[in-house]
This record gives C-alpha cells, structure tokens and sequence, in this order.
C-alpha cells in the first residue's frame, strides 16, 4: 500500500461516522499528516456543522506544523459558501501545501472548482486515490447528484416458500407477520437509520400499519413516503401521526398539507416510479429504502431503477398468500443471521 492509500483509507473509515446524519451532504473523512504522523483528523458529523476539514485543522495542537504538512480528505474541498465557509479557504488560509483528495465532487456546485482553487493558491494537490472506494462511500451522495435521484434500496422478507406474508382474513387484525428472527428486525432498524427516508405503498399501510421508524436501532428516523392514490388510508394510522415527517403521494389535489405532513400531487401511470423519484428528488432525498409492499417493490424491479436489494429469507412457510417480488439475483453475496438468510443483491446495469 502506497502512503496516500494508507491515510486516503483512514479518511474513510473516519468518514462513516457520519453514516445517516450528514444528510443532505457527504460523508467526508479528513487527515492531517506531518513527517509520516499523523497530527489532526477530523470527520463531517452534521449538516450545518463544520466540515471535516475543519475539524481535521482545529484538532491539529502545534498549528505552525501545518505550513510543511499534508491535508488528506476523501472528497473533493468543497469551494462554495453554504451554511459554512469553503474549506478550499480554510486549507489555503492556513497555507498548508500538499493536498491529496480521494475523488472529485459531482455536486455542481462544487464538481472541480474546489481542486482548481488550491492548485491556483500554489497547493500540490493529488486527486483519484482509492478513487472507487471514495466513490463507493458517498454512494447515495454521487446518484442523487449524478442520476437526479435518490439511492434506492429494496427490502423485503419473504418465507421459505417464497411469500411476503400468509393470505390473510378479513377480521384480522392490522399488523405485521413476522418472518424474521429478532436480531434481523433490529438490523432492519439499523438501516431505516442510515437511510435519508423509507417508502411503503397503499395496501402496506392498510393492512400492516407499520410506523416505520427506528425503534431496535439509536438513530435518526427516516422521512416516511406514503403512496396514497385515491386517499384509501384511514387517518388513524401511525403514518399520520405527525411525529415523523411524512410525504404522502396521492393524485388528488383537494388534501391539507401540515407541518410534518406533506401530500404532493402526482401523476399515476406508466412513468409513477419516474415521477415519485422527481418529487423526492425536489424534497433533496439522496437515499431510500423501498419497504414494500409487493407491487411497489415489482414496480421499481420492472423499470431497472434500483441500487442494490437487500433480501430475508425466513423459516416458515405460508403455502399460500402474497407472493415475494421476482428478481433475477445477479451479483448476490449471502451471510445468515442466525436461522435467516440474508442476500445482498447489486444492480449494476
């Protein structure tokens, strides 16, 4: 490993710590190094709050040392005001001269200038080091910016017979059919944290009333998203409740949007799936998990438009009921979690 790699890797696992919290930024890492040593890190914790580069120089205790250092960071300095300064100043400012990025910002705002601005102060900067890990990193960040919409995960269980859940009778009882084990759901609940919001359909909400939100996990809550064509959904459902916020997508234009409940009138036909991304998109959702139910999940899988898929299999079986989504699991890694299964799916079309 070559000694940009090395400090470029630590950037990165600095950088994780932000996972779910930096929304609607980047997960950015940044390490300060002098004489092979490192003197500051530093990691972007919360949009609003200093970036890691600040952080990275603030945490550096003899700060003349960083006139002959190099300031390592993952992501590209950013050179724009927003709700900090430009770190690109910062770096400049305290005339630290080697710079060594991991990969470019596809922020347009950003997108090169950044890099530009510290070669023009004189900086010798590097750019591309464990280029497809950084990337990888700020995974959601590069397709909200690059494809105009959020990072889509799909999740669902299903049973060892292939079933999201039993056929179920009239008189029963509004709740989930638990297919996983305890250790599973609460790992469902570490992912509703780190995702930016969570998005079931109509018959979901009907029949399961979920709250989905993080209970089994410390975390934020992701922004719920409600299909709701024709208003089906009673109101004294959890989705309702106003404790998280909630955007519910319905073709009618006669509902009252409140604080924490927004409703945003779409079209529903061929293009549904293109047009909730572009409302998500306008609400700046850089990642969300589709939770179901089967025809939402099939709907994303028909059109292509989905980043990776993250699929339980249970012990039991229902023989008959609502069968799982159909995907052709190409690229799929598997682990267990005790009895379940657990199939980790790319989609890399």
């Amino acid at each position: 490993m070559n000694i940009h790699e090395k400090y470029i890797r630590r950037c990165i696992e600095l950088a994780k710590n932000g996972l779910g919290t930096t929304y609607p930024n980047p997960m950015v890492g940044s390490v300060i190094v002098y004489n092979n040593t490192i003197i500051g890190e530093g990691w972007h914790k919360k949009a609003g709050e200093p970036h890691a580069e600040v952080n990275a120089v603030r945490s550096v205790k003899d700060k003349s040392l960083l006139k002959k250092a190099t300031i390592y960071v993952s992501l590209e300095p950013c050179s724009h005001f927003g709700k900090t300064p430009p770190c690109c100043d910062l770096i400049i400012e305290n005339k630290i001269p080697n710079v060594v990025v991991g990969t470019v910002d596809p922020n347009e705002k950003v997108a090169g200038n950044g890099i530009r601005k510290l070669v023009e102060a004189g900086a010798n900067v590097v750019v591309g080091v464990l280029e497809d890990e950084c990337n990888e990193l700020n995974k959601r960040f590069f397709t909200f910016h690059q494809k105009k919409r959020p990072y889509i995960v799909l999740k669902w269980a299903e049973s060892l017979d292939g079933y999201l859940a039993p056929e179920k009778e009239t008189n029963q009882e509004r709740k989930p059919v638990w297919i996983t084990n305890t250790f599973s759901r609460q790992l469902v609940h570490k992912w509703r944290s780190e995702e930016q919001a969570i998005l079931v359909g109509t018959q979901t909400v009907i029949d399961d009333n979920p709250k989905l939100n993080v209970r089994d996990w410390s975390g934020n809550n992701p922004v719920r998203v409600v299909l709701d064509q024709n208003n089906r959904i009673s109101k004294d459902s959890f989705v309702f409740d106003n404790n998280v916020k909630t955007i519910v997508l319905t073709k009618s234009e006669n509902n009252i949007s409140t604080e924490n409940t927004i409703y945003e009138t779409i079209v529903f036909n061929k293009n549904t799936i293109e047009n909730i991304l572009s409302v998500l998109h306008q609400h700046q959702i850089q990642s969300i998990i589709i939770e179901g139910g089967k025809q939402t999940l099939q709907s994303f899988i028909d059109k292509n438009i989905w980043d990776e898929a993250r699929i339980f299999i249970g012990q039991n079986t229902f023989e008959k009921g609502t069968k799982a989504p159909e995907l052709k699991r190409k690229n799929e890694a598997k682990t267990y979690i005790q009895n379940d299964e657990l199939i980790y799916v790319r989609n890399h079309d």
